[in-house]
């Protein structure tokens, strides 16, 4: 492997029937690998391979188990009730039992169905692929059966379209769907802000969630249907933030819908009326199946040709394009680079696992997707006290590096504990504030740097002589304010606990020779 795996299994173990092969991708809470079964005569109801994903259950804080055994629910959920041909196929749900390894005991796995690749992936290899067409169509089919069933998908994307060996697409990912209740679900705050609808990105997080129609999922099919026929994106803005930021203009009706004039005459009424500023005004799921094969020319359940090559062992520079494409694939089954959400790939890099490490320990559990983030964002400051080791210290303390953080009485979300109303001022590199105020999910891509800015502005602006590490005392500001830090003459009583723990992470993550 070139990163740590969030829930690492040895090759060779077993569970069930099942054995564990080569890893396929990793994120914040969980991994994939593929399996193979075992015994012939026992399970014939079962495939030889499938791809095992390991939800670290037995695990973890309290807000990140809670988190993780909703997500599980949902998507288990979602498979034990809905067998279509268009959703990806779960073969069953196991707990591991195994008091020898305290990090897989308790872990649930899902027994899925194995795919050939991702629609991510192929538009990494293809932009503008001459089956876009036909896969859209697919892709609008999946969708159908997941209204019609009473469900909403809530998180529709390229990396969540899954490409079996036939070529035919699956729809895969179900950790945020939800069942109807009348013409809402409720689902988790947390969603790609690139396929989220506008309604939404100022949504009002109740107990329970995010209400959520299935409109939502309409408008993520029509972001999806002009990225693949176009490989651009209908809002403007070269940043994930800046295309949010044009979606809230257009909802306003301060800014227009300005669609490719690359987009085939057929689809650009298709994907306008998917992305109509209002919830209502939207293209039922229905009318837009009927109008997608139209368009595509398809009939129900067309057979698509083969879209990746067959596997053969070649020299190691194929095997390894090979190894890149599984891990993009393996986004698909629920397992997020939560870097990725803003279009890297530092997670899936080998280098970034020792980037920066002359400055930022690699051995002391920093996870390798938010290094990069991490280093890059102490040395966007000059203050010489704002660095690496801090940063990663106040992420570990803040929300032991846990992207979907939640703290809605607090009004505190994500992995550096932002509250919205104050990321606003810092999420912009210009010094500009941010048009309008953010709301979750608080991408780490943005939440990071920001938290470097603010961290600069802060050791500016603190007393000189006091008594203590200035990079504690920094800290110290960030939870409250650097105005309190200056008048207390230190660390305010309040915080003292709070600042012990960033300043054991920092000796923890300061390399060896460095203050």
């Amino acid at each position: 492997m070139t990163e740590p795996y969030a829930v690492p299994v040895p090759r060779g173990y077993r569970v069930g029937v099942w054995e564990v092969r080569e890893p396929i991708a990793t994120g914040a809470f969980g991994s994939v690998y593929a399996g193979r079964r075992t015994g012939d005569g026992d399970t014939p109801e079962l495939p030889r391979t499938a791809a095992l994903k390991f939800l670290p259950t037995g695990t973890g804080t309290p807000r990140q188990l809670a988190h993780l055994r909703e997500l599980i629910e949902r998507e288990v959920d979602v498979h034990r009730r809905l067998r279509r041909p268009r959703l990806i196929r779960m073969y069953e749900t196991l707990v591991v039992d195994d008091a020898a390894r305290p990090a897989l005991d308790g872990a649930t796995v899902l027994v899925l169905e194995r795919a050939e690749g991702s629609l991510s992936a192929l538009l990494a290899a293809s932009p503008r692929p001459d089956s876009g067409p036909a896969l859209l169509a697919q892709i609008c089919e999946g969708l159908a059966q997941l209204h019609r069933a009473g469900w909403v998908h809530g998180d529709l994307k390229p990396a969540n379209v899954l490409l079996m060996a036939d070529g035919s697409a699956r729809l895969a990912d179900f950790n945020m769907a939800a069942e109807l209740e009348g013409t809402h679900a409720y689902t988790p705050a947390f969603s790609t802000p690139d396929y989220t609808p506008p309604e939404l990105l100022w949504a009002e997080i109740g107990e329970r969630g995010r209400r959520i129609r299935p409109s939502a999922d309409v408008w993520a099919f029509g972001v999806l249907a002009h990225l693949v026929l176009t490989d651009s994106f209908p809002l403007s803005g070269a940043t994930p933030t800046a295309r949010r930021d044009a979606a809230a203009a257009y909802a306003r009706g301060t800014d227009e819908l300005r669609l490719s004039p690359e987009l085939p005459d057929s689809w650009r009424e298709i994907i306008r009326d998917c992305l109509a500023r209002t919830h209502g005004a939207r293209i039922t799921t229905e009318a837009l199946l009927r109008r997608v094969e139209a368009a595509a020319g398809t009939g129900r359940s067309p057979r698509l040709p083969r879209l990746f090559p067959r596997r053969r062992r070649r020299q190691a520079v194929i095997a390894s394009a090979a190894a890149a494409t599984a891990a993009v694939a393996a986004l698909g089954y629920g397992i997020s680079n939560w870097a990725a959400h803003d279009g890297g790939n530092d997670a899936r890099d080998a280098a970034s696992a020792s980037y920066g490490a002359s400055e930022l320990r690699t051995d002391q559990g920093v996870p390798v997707a938010y290094r990069r983030l991490v280093v890059d964002s102490a040395h966007a400051c000059s203050e010489p006290d704002v660095t690496p080791a801090l940063i990663a210290a106040m992420l570990k303390a803040e929300s032991n590096f846990d992207p979907n953080l939640s703290d809605p009485g607090k009004q505190e979300f994500g992995i550096a504990r932002w509250t919205p109303a104050v990321l606003r001022w810092w999420m912009r590199d210009d010094g500009v504030p941010a048009s309008a105020t953010p709301t979750p999910p608080l991408s780490p891509s943005v939440s990071i740097p920001a938290m470097g800015r603010y961290l600069c502005f802060i050791d500016s602006h603190l007393k000189d002589g006091l008594p203590g590490d200035k990079r504690v005392l920094t800290a110290a500001g960030y939870r409250t304010s650097y105005k309190k830090v200056n008048a207390a003459g230190g660390v305010p009583p309040k915080y003292r606990d709070y600042c012990a723990r960033v300043a054991h992470y920092l000796k923890e993550y300061t390399p060896a020779g460095r203050k």
